[in-house]
């Protein structure tokens, strides 16, 4: 069946890169040219674009195609009409062979790496695929969490998933961390109780103990969330002087913020300005609150 028009709109990518179709001309690429050169040729059933190429030249095209009378779309059908979504001074052909051209991110990352200012970015992949970006403007995530570990878990998650995600716009990742040491420095004590010894963490000229061995207990500061102070208080029947490190409190952010809080047990939380996974969030958890940013934020994206 036929589709409507493609419309003009930030981040447009293709559906699927099997939508576009590539071709050489020897025409100018002006509209008015290249409707005079495609207008009435035929294009397979799937072809909704056409990256076209002049030398070194490209453009970015929208075709519109005849429809059989019952509205089914035929093998072949005559290209009825073409609009320029970027003509030629706007648009940038990139070769990224350690990207994948079907996945919205890395089209954003390729045209503000290899072509930054441009409208249109047609990119050929490792696969020698190619797809396109229009009007790049990807939705910026900040992802806050604590380190060490390093690199934190929660951003290297999300980047992987965004490395393989064809179903979400084009996201920019900012790491915004909560950086235990640079905590305890700006809040000097003889002796500070950390959550647990895997991340390592030792504070230079103090004593550091570890809340997962139960040590014995001294006068100490908490550098933890609710949950350590919680667990504190279960061991030794008193609430500890604390330094709170628990990014989900960290206080407003601009545009849409990820992190995790301990005290979630599975579920993901959708809250103002964030959204929440537990500590030791699995991919299938980080996946859903990336689709769940979207909704808030992108509500309306949808690729061309």
């Amino acid at each position: 069946m036929s589709r409507p028009p493609v419309a003009r709109r930030p981040n447009l990518v293709p559906g699927a890169y099997r939508g576009v179709a590539v071709s050489d001309v020897t025409c100018e690429l002006d509209e008015g040219s290249l409707a005079a050169h495609f207008v009435g040729l035929e294009a397979y059933r799937r072809t909704r674009f056409v990256v076209v190429r002049r030398g070194d030249q490209t453009a970015i095209l929208a075709v519109e195609k005849e429809s059989a009378a019952d509205g089914a779309d035929p093998l072949f059908a005559p290209i009825t009409g073409v609009t320029l979504l970027a003509g030629p001074q706007e648009c940038a052909f990139v070769v990224r062979p350690d990207l994948d051209a079907a996945v919205p991110t890395m089209l954003a990352r390729a045209a503000r790496e290899g072509a930054p200012g441009k409208r249109g970015v047609v990119m050929q992949d490792g696969y020698d695929h190619i797809s396109f970006i229009v009007d790049p403007a990807p939705l910026r995530l900040t992802v806050r969490e604590v380190v060490p570990p390093h690199p934190a878990k929660l951003f290297d998650q999300t980047r992987r998933l965004l490395d393989v995600a064809e179903h979400l716009p084009p996201i920019e990742l900012v790491a915004e961390v909560v950086d235990l040491t640079e905590l305890a420095h700006s809040h000097p004590a003889e002796a500070y109780l950390l959550p647990c010894r895997g991340a390592g963490v030792t504070v230079e000229g103090s004593v550091t103990c570890y809340l997962d061995q139960r040590p014995e207990h001294r006068a100490w500061t908490l550098l933890g969330c609710e949950r350590s102070q919680q667990i504190h208080e279960w061991f030794y029947g008193e609430r500890a002087e604390q330094v709170d490190t628990c990014p989900r409190r960290a206080g407003p952010t601009p545009g849409a913020v990820l992190t995790r809080c301990c005290l979630l047990e599975h579920e993901v939380v959708t809250e103002p300005g964030q959204v929440v996974v537990p500590w030791g969030a699995t991919l299938a958890q980080v996946s859903e609150a990336l689709v769940r940013v979207v909704r808030e934020w992108e509500p309306s994206w949808a690729p061309g």
